[in-house]
């Protein structure tokens, strides 16, 4: 039964979700401000967090920054559910590692359908594992990329993405050997407008060289355009 914490302050919406939720048959835990919220995350280590950006005593947004950085509660997939729809507070929110983000009003249905989509994704990491000859995966020197299990290793060890940067790295690898301008990876991994600030996209790339170690050189920077992931791991690669 996988568990799923709930940080929403308006009473009504959290008991709704908590209703719904375990009516789907999931174990709920659920709190009203970000302390709370954070201290049941550690305690319980849910699969799924639905969380408020407006909460009373934090951002929500601080509470997936916790979230991710603490080894209790780094694995588990964390979800927006708030009524700051802009496209710049979706971004962020992905930028800080959300896997999927909910716009409230929203529909219950929908909500519940894209719980188990998140679910699913996260019960297909678990129990993949690296042949590299299975349907999905793809094995690029040292890289191993698995699609159906949103999984990456690099020597036989497993990198942590957040389901961002999976889609990051899914995306210059199947351009290899086109460069990519950072507006066109803001249209097609953010599904943003590609006149928002292109920082976002340098920061990602930064965070994801850094988490691959040596096949972050697979990725190049080619200056005043965008990146490139080269198109033969037995090239020598540059930066």
């Amino acid at each position: 039964m996988a568990r799923i914490l709930v940080i929403e302050d308006e009473n009504d919406l959290r008991e709704l979700l908590e209703y719904n939720l375990k009516g789907a048959g999931y174990e709920v835990f659920a709190a009203s401000d970000a302390a709370a919220g954070f201290a049941l995350a550690q305690e319980h280590r849910p699969d799924l967090v639905l969380l408020d950006i407006m909460l009373p005593d934090a951002s929500g947004l601080d509470v997936c920054r916790m979230l991710r950085s603490n080894p209790a509660t780094r694995d588990a997939q964390v979800m927006m559910v708030t009524a700051k729809g802009e496209e710049i507070d979706r971004v962020v929110g992905f930028e800080l590692g959300a896997d999927d983000y909910v716009v409230k009003p929203f529909s219950t249905r929908e909500l519940l359908l894209r719980v188990q989509a998140v679910l699913r994704r996260r019960s297909a990491a678990a129990t993949a594992g690296p042949t590299g000859d299975s349907e999905g995966q793809i094995r690029f020197g040292c890289l191993l990329i698995d699609r159906n299990a949103h999984r990456a290793w690099v020597d036989n060890a497993e990198v942590q993405l957040t389901a961002l940067e999976f889609k990051l790295l899914g995306t210059l690898y199947d351009r290899r050997d086109r460069v990519q301008t950072r507006g066109a990876l803001l249209e097609d991994v953010w599904g943003a407008s590609a006149d928002m600030a292109t920082r976002t996209v340098d920061t990602h790339v930064k965070r994801l060289r850094e988490k691959l170690g040596a096949a972050g050189d697979y990725i190049e920077t080619v200056r005043g355009v965008g990146y490139r992931f080269i198109g033969r791991p037995n090239e020598e690669p540059s930066s």
